[in-house]
Parts: structure tokens; sequence; C-alpha cells
């Protein structure tokens, strides 16, 4: 390990051999953090917290406080980091709460940018991007390669649909389906994400099938439960309007529409 002679790792803390921790940085005494993983200067990791491996934590972070929930009382509850994360400086991260399950968790691969809030009980999948100041309230969940634009805010219970595109400040407070872009103050639905989609290999063909499926959603006049059931039958034939079924049979705040 190098670990910087101004920082304090507790008692019962667990870093493998190859971690690097800065100057004055704090490592709790239930910290857990993996091989290959870099923790910068005055960078506080407290709590029930496991980082993987090859994570990469920038200048003033703070990862695992406690929820800022009135309704906790030091519950022993965990914040769960996977593997080749960024996470950029002063981004904020909480435990869960009893209420929501126990635990905060975040997947791999994600790039999150400086100023970033975390609340208690969200849960972030792979390869998402998260630009500076997007803030998630508590029990949030955001899917695989979704991105959020600086300052988007998510009000809690909201589900953040996988390659969804957050706007710029937008302030969403029901849940966007998958491949959707939403933008506005007050986010309002804008079309499919087709550049990120494009990136990420998606055919003409099945970039065609997603955009059937946005206008059957959006622009046929039907309802939300009549355009379920049309969803349902058009992804017996294109696996990717799946996601699409698969979302709407579970969200439970409604979706922006």
């Amino acid at each position: 390990m190098n670990i910087h002679p101004t920082a304090i790792i507790e008692a019962g803390a667990e870093l493998a051999d190859d971690v690097q921790v800065g100057p004055y940085s704090v490592v709790g005494p239930k910290v857990r953090i993996g091989a290959g993983s870099t923790i910068g200067p005055h960078v506080v990791i407290t709590g029930r917290t496991t980082l993987g491996e090859n994570n990469r934590i920038f200048q003033f972070a703070s990862l695992g406080e406690i929820p800022q929930d009135k309704k906790f009382e030091d519950d022993d509850t965990e914040l769960v980091i996977g593997d080749g994360n960024t996470v950029r400086e002063f981004c904020t991260f909480n435990t869960g709460t009893v209420q929501g399950g126990g635990v905060t968790r975040i997947g791999d691969d994600n790039w999150i940018m400086a100023y970033v809030h975390v609340a208690h009980d969200c849960v972030i999948g792979n390869h998402t991007i998260f630009a500076n100041n997007a803030s998630l309230a508590g029990h949030v969940t955001v899917g695989d390669h979704a991105i959020l634009g600086g300052f988007a805010l998510i009000h809690q219970f909201c589900e953040i649909g996988e390659h969804a595109f957050i706007s710029f400040a937008s302030h969403v407070n029901q849940s966007v389906p998958p491949y959707v872009t939403v933008s506005g103050e007050k986010a309002n639905v804008k079309g499919i994400n087709t550049e990120g989609l494009k990136r990420r290999g998606y055919t003409p063909e099945q970039i065609r099938n997603i955009r059937r499926a946005y206008r059957t959603l959006y622009r046929s006049g039907l309802s939300l439960d009549e355009a379920r059931e049309t969803l349902q039958e058009m992804a017996k034939d294109a696996e990717e309007i799946r996601l699409m079924v698969e979302f709407l049979s579970h969200v439970e705040r409604g979706i922006i529409r």
C-alpha cells in the first residue's frame, strides 16, 4: 500500500495491498477497498462502505456518510460501489436506510463528475455518466448507460431507464423510460437517445424499432395501458423493445408523459 503519512486509516479498515491513499484522507473502520483503487487527498470514506477494484476517488469526496433522513437511528446500513468507477471532486454518496433495504449501490465503470450527490437507497447501474452537480434524492434507480446532464435533479422513488438521457438542469419528478430523452426545467420528453444508441452499437433497424415504440408510447394517443399492450406485441419481434415493456411493468411513480 502507498498510504500518505498524514492519512488516517482506522483500525478494522481492509485495504488491498496496492491501494493508494492521499494526504489527509480518512478511512473508517468498516471500510473495504479493493485492488488498484486510488483515493485522493482530503477524501473521507466512512460507514460500512465497500469499494471494488480500480476505482479512482478524487479530492474532497465524502463516501459512506449517514443518510440525510430524519428516521435514521445509527442503523448499520451500507454503501456498495463496484469496479472501475471514477468519482470526481466533492461528490457525496450516503449509505442506505433500513426502510429502503439498507444499501445504496453503485455498479461498475461509472463516470461521476464533481459535486454529484447520491442519496440513501439509490441504485445505479453500469456505464452511466453523471455531469457536474447532478443529484439523486433517496430511492432513485438509474439504469445502465443512462446520462444525467449537469444540475439534473431526480425526485425520490423515480427510475431512470437504461440508455435514457436527462438534459442539463432538468427537474425530473416522474420516471423516464429506457432510451428516452427529456429536457426542460420541468422535464418533458423530446425523443429517443439516438446518438447514444449509435455509439453503443445499436443497428439502424433496432433504432427504428425503438423509435416506433416511442411513438406508440408518446404520440399515438393511446392510454398508458393501451400503449403497454401494444408494446408487448411489438416486443415479440423486437427484443430491444422488451426493455421498455419490462420497465413499464414495474415502475411505481408513473412516467413522464
